[in-house]
């Protein structure tokens, strides 16, 4: 098995019927070396970056990768194997590699055969001109939001890449899935003397990322930012801005899988169909989304469903892989991870249901609070209550009689989950939202009572 590389070079990706004969060799090879079944999943892709810091572009690099996995099955064991050569010896090196660590596993009664062909619901996340995006066009949007920060007396620094993908599974069964997707982010940190604030963007389509947009609002709130006042540790009514309520309610995605469950790892452990968040509070899984990316088919090449995980407050439905769902007598939705794996499955597309409030509107409607940016540092204290702590940073701001009147020096935080879906005050509308400690999911910014801050921090 060799180490995955990756190499300087970019341009377009290969065809998917290039990429597909590709899988069929390694098909062959796997029948031929006696393999009872083989799977084959390959990666290709082509990423840029443009890397800037006190107001200029210090880095700029283009990379692409091919990766190739095959996991064999033999006498109920299986092995993953990893290669990144697609000549036919080390393809065939990388068949023998994945048999001989399957030989080397205990047998596993409960594997069950690989699934065949199966039938897809088409996406399209391939937008040409993020996939033709150049580094003259990044350093272009790249400068102006330097030369914003030298106009403020401010210093930027950050990242804006772009990229291209494509994800192919085949396996000896005749199942056969296709998927490839571009994709853009633009992040910026603005400096203002010892304060600082940021904002990031993340989508498919970079004609959708407004550079200037973000660099304008991190550098308003890095100016607002100035002597920060400490306040006494306690409970806020807060407004989280979308990427502060990301990175906390995304550590819920993994405790609406049904092997979490079955495990005991699980929040949602004697609580599904019972009131456990508040009832403006909805959560779907949906790889369809406009708003989302990813293939419409998990690990093991089955089809991706739409699941209502929690309808007005209430847990009702969970994720399956195959496994689980033999094992819980239900079908599966299409969101295992690729074998083996000790996770089983996940929703990897959660979108929040949101409301209608602006920022503003919840600033104005707020007696006495606290506005978020972001949080980080982020930790789980207690798994049942999902109790997690973390800090804020890059700007937290004292709202009063509606109006935000100074900067607040940062707080660390204790916070069951639980609790903060059960008193989610308003909602704005749900956005496609990137941050720091999640992957990227639809959300909507929220006004929250009752919010347990313990300690100032010391910046």
């Amino acid at each position: 098995m060799t180490r995955k590389t990756k190499t300087r070079s970019a341009g377009a990706l290969e065809k998917a019927g290039e990429l597909k004969r590709t899988i069929d060799a390694v098909l062959r090879l796997g029948k031929a070396a006696g393999a009872d079944e083989t799977e084959v999943q390959l990666d290709e892709t082509i990423d840029a970056l443009t890397r800037f810091a006190n107001n200029a572009i210090h880095q700029n690099v283009a990379e692409r990768g091919v990766t190739i996995s095959i996991r064999t099955v033999l006498d109920g064991r299986t092995a993953r194997s990893t290669t990144n050569r697609l000549d036919e010896d080390s393809l065939r090196s990388a068949v023998e590699s994945s048999l001989q660590l399957a030989h080397s596993q205990p047998k596993n009664p409960k594997l069950l055969p690989m699934p065949e062909k199966q039938r897809y619901r088409t996406v399209n996340r391939f937008t040409p001109a993020t996939a033709a995006l150049t580094a003259e066009a990044r350093a272009r949007a790249v400068k102006l939001a330097c030369d914003l920060a030298i106009r403020n007396g401010q210093v930027a620094a950050g990242i804006f890449s772009s990229g291209q993908s494509q994800h192919l599974i085949g396996n000896s069964r005749g199942l056969f899935a296709a998927y490839r997707q571009t994709e853009a982010e633009f992040s910026i940190t603005m400096q203002h003397e010892s304060a600082a604030s940021w904002a990031k963007a993340n989508s498919g389509n970079v004609s959708k990322i407004d550079p200037q947009s973000l660099a304008a609002r991190a550098s308003r709130k890095a100016k607002l930012a100035k002597d920060p006042v400490e306040l006494s540790p306690g409970k806020y009514t807060v407004i989280l801005e979308p990427a502060a309520a990301l990175d906390l309610v995304g550590f819920l995605f993994y405790d609406f899988a049904a092997t979490a469950l079955d495990d005991q790892r699980s929040c949602l452990n004697k609580r599904m169909g019972k009131q456990l968040f508040g009832k403006n509070i909805s959560i779907v899984d949906d790889v369809f989304h406009p708003m989302q990316m990813g293939a419409p088919f998990d690990g093991e090449g089955m089809p991706r469903q739409h699941v209502s995980l929690v309808e007005k407050g209430v847990p009702r439905n969970l994720v399956y892989s195959r496994a689980s769902a033999k094992k819980a007598g239900r079908r599966p939705t299409g969101h295992g991870f690729g074998l083996p794996n000790e996770y089983g499955e996940a929703p990897m597309n959660l979108v929040f249901g949101g409301g209608e409030s602006t920022l503003d509107e919840m600033v104005a409607s707020t007696e006495r609070g606290l506005l978020v940016t972001r949080v980080w540092y982020i930790r789980e204290v207690e798994p049942y209550e999902k109790i997690m702590t973390g800090m804020t940073r890059d700007g937290l701001f004292l709202v009063e009689n509606g109006k935000t009147t100074s900067a607040v020096r940062n707080f660390r935080f204790n916070e069951s989950l639980i609790e903060l879906l059960q008193n989610v005050q308003e909602m704005g509308p749900a956005l496609r939202t990137t941050a720091e400690e999640a992957f990227e999911m639809v959300v909507p910014a929220m006004k929250v009572n009752g919010f347990y801050f313990t300690e100032p921090t010391k910046f």
